[in-house]
């Protein structure tokens, strides 16, 4: 499912009109974004659990060369399905 199956189908499930829709998923996704670029964490319950999470320097391998080479430290976004999410899928 992309985007726009996305919101044709909160659309059709809410009763409101695809453009609603999409503004509703936008506001979400800037909501998410703008907490994780914060440092915090957002928790929807049954659904699941989005955190940052600092990732050290290591150092990697080029496979085509083997050659060593030094990766950068960066901070990635993490998701965890909830229970609710965890039993929908099983």
């Amino acid at each position: 499912m992309n985007k726009s199956e996305l919101v044709a189908a909160i659309a059709d499930s809410a009763e409101i009109t695809k453009a609603d829709a999409n503004r509703v998923l936008q506001a979400l996704l800037d909501a998410v974004t703008t907490s994780l670029a914060k440092g915090e964490s957002v928790s929807l319950t049954g659904f699941g659990n989005f955190s940052v999470s600092k990732r050290a320097a290591r150092m990697g391998r080029n496979p085509r060369t083997g050659k060593e080479l030094k990766i950068a430290a960066k901070t990635v976004a993490k998701f965890k399905a909830g229970k609710g999410l965890a039993e929908a899928v099983n």
